[in-house]
């Protein structure tokens, strides 16, 4: 997208404020409504409506009618609310000509008031020629959902961090200024891209320095992934300086040795081809049998990696400190559930030995048959017919629970205790059973969310005791 800031001496504050409406409520909206904006901004008298009119001609927002009325930013507007934002810090104060087009980005000249220039990075992905951003890049990390501006935020946070720390560092990076959304400030490199350089006093030292630079990246715990002719500056004194580092992993990434080959091979390739070294370095291999670190390629795995972790300090993609977090989670899970299992099996051998023993289980249903029984006796009128019927004598039940044999006189009074015994069975049983018809009643109750069943119509008829289906209810209570 062109940008275009004359239209940014026009706006007032109350623009700014419902494009900062619009943004807050792209936090958690796709498109936001029309009421939402009118809410957050709290303009008076329906001025938000006429400020979103204003915007709309502007192309500051964009309007979506398809599923409700609402709006969402375009990178116009996510533009005007860095630049503004900067401008009110003091870190540049005109936009001047576009100096770089990529596929994730525009670069601007910008100058500071006391005549600075800067360069300043508008990140923009989502562009048709690379939207492959969620398989290529890791911004999204564990996330399901995403938005275009919302990846141009934190792909210009990552790049802001990484340009600072390789700054500090020493490494020959533009020195980085100031970071707002999605935008970058940096210092304006004095060079051109290698790609636009047809000829060099030494290539030979320029392409050892390259190499260098990659091999000493990879000693602090960092791989660029995208190194090549396009994203490497050269002055007229053949210096070189790095760009882009936005996609920059860490060295304990599962593909970081793919990673580091193919930037190898990218520099071999553009040296080979523009800079006629291929026969040269090729004559040399083949002359050598032996590994000479001289002309042999660098090796990921001769990389020594150097005390200070820059993947570590800066949560580089494949190391972040919530992994190294989650990790030692994990161990202290693991032991803990270590300790978990041998105090479940200490539980469960208590369980087992407060447990009730087997024979007092038999004995409970010893009497539970017998109370059986006796319903069945009291009923057909006849003792131990139901249970003969079934292959058990309730009499043989009543010998197992009853005195041995030898006990004359005294096998009564036994008797009588068990008799009592099971009057008092039968009254907690009876009472039991009320208990549970109450809570059942009420379970019942709280299921059908206290509504009582609405009577019939033809309820009245029943109220009668002389009608037919009163009697017609007291013969099927007899049945």
């Amino acid at each position: 997208m062109k940008l275009d800031v004359n239209a940014l001496r026009y706006l007032t504050k109350d623009d700014f404020r419902v494009l900062t409406a619009v943004e807050m409520g792209m936090r958690n909206h796709e498109i936001v409504p029309a009421e939402l904006v009118d809410r957050i901004a709290g303009l008076k008298h329906g001025g938000t409506y006429k400020v979103l009119r204003n915007l709309l001609k502007n192309k500051l927002v964009h309007h979506d009618a398809t599923k409700y009325d609402g709006y969402r930013l375009t990178y116009l507007g996510y533009d005007f609310l860095a630049i503004k934002t900067l401008v009110n810090r003091g870190v540049f104060a005109s936009v001047g000509r576009q100096i770089g087009v990529g596929k994730e980005s525009d670069i601007f000249e910008v100058a500071a008031e006391d005549g600075t220039v800067l360069a300043m990075k508008l990140h923009r992905l989502g562009r048709t020629s690379f939207r492959a951003v969620k398989s290529k890049r890791d911004y999204l990390r564990h996330r399901r959902s995403f938005n275009w501006l919302y990846l141009s935020r934190l792909a210009a946070l990552k790049e802001f961090a990484f340009m600072k720390a390789l700054g500090d560092h020493g490494f020959p990076v533009p020195t980085a200024v100031d970071c707002n959304r999605h935008c970058v400030i940096m210092s304006l490199v004095q060079g051109y891209p290698l790609v636009q350089v047809k000829e060099l006093q030494n290539p030979d030292d320029v392409f050892d320095t390259i190499l260098g630079l990659i091999v000493r990246l990879a000693e602090h715990g960092l791989i660029h992934c995208d190194f090549n002719e396009f994203n490497i500056m050269i002055d007229d004194d053949e210096k070189i300086t790095v760009i882009d580092f936005p996609q920059m992993v860490s060295v304990s990434h599962r593909n970081a040795q793919m990673f580091f080959d193919r930037d190898i091979e990218c520099i071999y390739k553009f040296f080979n081809k523009r800079f006629n070294l291929k026969s040269e370095k090729n004559e040399e291999q083949e002359e050598s049998d032996s590994d000479d670190e001289g002309n042999s390629r660098p090796s990921f795995l001769s990389v020594k990696k150097a005390a200070g972790s820059l993947d570590k300090e800066l949560a580089a993609s494949g190391f972040t400190r919530k992994e190294q977090v989650e990790m030692e989670k994990y161990i202290e899970e693991d032991a803990e559930g270590q300790h978990s299992s041998s105090d479940d099996d200490d539980e469960e051998e208590e369980e087992v030995a407060d447990a009730v023993p087997i024979d007092s289980l038999k004995i409970d249903q010893d009497r539970s048959d017998v109370l059986d029984c006796n319903l069945a006796s009291r009923n057909s009128g006849e003792p131990g017919t139901f249970s003969e019927e079934h292959g058990t004598s309730c009499s043989g039940e009543n010998r197992l629970e009853g005195p041995p044999s030898g006990s004359n006189g005294d096998a009564k009074e036994p008797v009588d205790d068990s008799s009592s015994d099971d009057d008092d069975d039968e009254e907690e049983d009876a009472e039991l059973t009320k208990k549970l018809n109450k809570e059942r009643k009420k379970a019942i109750a709280a299921a059908h969310g206290r509504r009582r069943p609405v009577s019939s119509r033809n309820a009245y008829k029943d109220k009668g005791k002389g009608t037919m289906n009163s009697k017609i209810q007291r013969q099927a209570c007899k049945w």
